[in-house]
């Protein structure tokens, strides 16, 4: 007697116009043997392609069935791409000879696929393991891995993306756009300043959005404040001049940065030319120098403001590449933010040295601080390893840009990163754990 399960395999076989022969035969412990001949030409012209499964119990349940169902399809789907030739419906209909060519279009698509469904099999992995509490391991790119994926022109991207945002979108295709990329990643338009999607021009006014104020009530109990919405990827203390981006993988503080070029900071270094460079950072004594990075998804808010009270008298732009920050990147490159264009802000609070870097990433080309009229990000031509100075203390103006927590400091088009290095006493305690989601205005850290 056959079984459900033998009855629903041979109903999808006489469905497959690929199928054409199935047999099943068995043996002695009662194991399956199935045989399954997918290409079947006329007589003096016989070529076939045989699947062979063994499988150690009988064939009795549902699921092997559809297990072998979705098998057939993938190779049935696999065949059509890469072997036959365009145009030509029945199977037997096209030479020995001329199936075996394959088509370049068909398997860069194949491949691609298969490459970023595998890519997203190990992102899911990873944030099962997140879930479980479970570290994941490091793998880092090699260097040609790293110079492979430079040579993708992410900064053209990027523009062309930029030019895409500023285009007006008409009143009635407006909503199903911006209401696709809420569904898609999750965005709460009931904390938005304007709630109708038709208000919203283009992407770009639709990026930049602003909040309600009372959405985003700003601590005052606690001395620095989350400059922005996103993920907190990692935190502590700046050890050996190297700053962790993610746990386990780190970079040169010297390197995000850039060398000390002031006439104060070269005095400062001449007189202690054995300290490091984390040492210079550091004006007074007792203090340790910390570190926060937060990662802004694309559905997050992407205004970022100034997360403590204090004063900006120096701007550093990096141009560079604008490779991914999302996490799962940023554990598989070391130095990623070293290697992606970057705004540095750097000045002075209550407790000695003060910096906010914004930075870059794919289609986030376009860096914007408020009070720098003259920053241009995303230029078409830069020099490797170059940046550009600029100082906001002058003749006119001794005291910089004072700038006062939770007030709007600038934006990026699309999510990406945000990094804090700061000067502070070593009684300073974040109030923070790996992982957490945070919005702005919530507590960083206090004394």
């Amino acid at each position: 007697m056959a079984t459900a399960a033998e009855r629903l395999w041979g109903a999808a076989l006489r469905r497959s116009s690929v199928l054409t022969d199935c047999r099943f035969s068995w043996h002695k412990n009662l194991s399956l043997r199935k045989t399954l001949v997918i290409w079947k030409q006329p007589p003096l012209r016989t070529f076939f392609t045989g699947v062979t499964i063994l499988q150690s119990e009988p064939l009795s349940t549902i699921q092997d069935v559809l297990f072998l169902v979705i098998l057939l399809n993938s190779v049935r789907l696999l065949t059509l791409l890469l072997f036959i030739k365009p145009g030509k419906r029945k199977l037997h209909a096209a030479p020995v000879v001329r199936t075996f060519r394959l088509r370049p279009f068909h398997f860069l698509v194949a491949t691609g696929g298969g490459y970023a469904g595998y890519r997203q099999y190990e992102k899911y992995k990873e944030e099962q393991l997140e879930k479980m509490g479970i570290e994941i391991p490091i793998k880092l790119a090699s260097e040609w891995e790293v110079s492979l994926y430079k040579s993708v022109p992410t900064r053209l991207l990027s523009r062309a993306w930029g030019r895409l945002n500023q285009v007006e979108l008409p009143t009635w295709l407006r909503k199903p756009v911006y209401s696709l990329y809420i569904w898609t990643f999750g965005v709460n338009m009931k904390e938005a300043a304007v709630e109708d999607l038709h208000h919203y021009r283009n992407l770009s006014e639709f990026f930049r959005r602003k909040l309600k104020p009372q959405s985003r009530p700003v601590c005052c109990y606690h001395s620095v404040i989350s400059p922005s919405d996103g993920k907190i990827l990692n935190f502590g203390q700046v050890k050996n001049c190297e700053v962790e981006q993610v746990k386990g993988v780190t970079y040169s503080l010297e390197s995000f940065l850039g060398p000390c070029t002031s006439t104060e900071d070269m005095q400062f270094s001449q007189t202690s030319s054995h300290n490091s460079f984390q040492n210079l950072l550091v004006t007074k004594e007792g203090n340790e120098l910390y570190h926060c990075v937060i990662y802004l998804a694309p559905g997050d808010y992407h205004c970022f403001h100034s997360p403590t009270d204090w004063r900006v008298s120096h701007r550093r732009h990096f141009p560079g590449s604008l490779m991914s920050v999302n996490p799962g990147v940023a554990r598989w490159i070391k130095e990623l933010f070293c290697h992606n264009e970057r705004v540095v802000l750097t000045g002075d609070w209550k407790h000695g040295f003060f910096s906010l870097t914004a930075v870059g990433a794919t289609n986030v080309g376009s860096i914007r601080i408020y009070f720098d009229r003259d920053l241009r990000t995303n230029s078409p031509c830069y020099s490797k390893g170059s940046y550009n100075d600029f100082s906001f203390i002058t003749n006119n103006n001794k005291e910089g840009i004072p700038m006062r927590k939770g007030e709007h400091l600038g934006e990026f088009n699309l999510g990406s990163t945000i990094v804090l290095i700061f000067e502070a006493p070593k009684d300073f305690n974040f109030h923070l754990k790996p992982g957490q989601k945070i919005r702005f205005g919530e507590a960083l850290g206090s004394l």
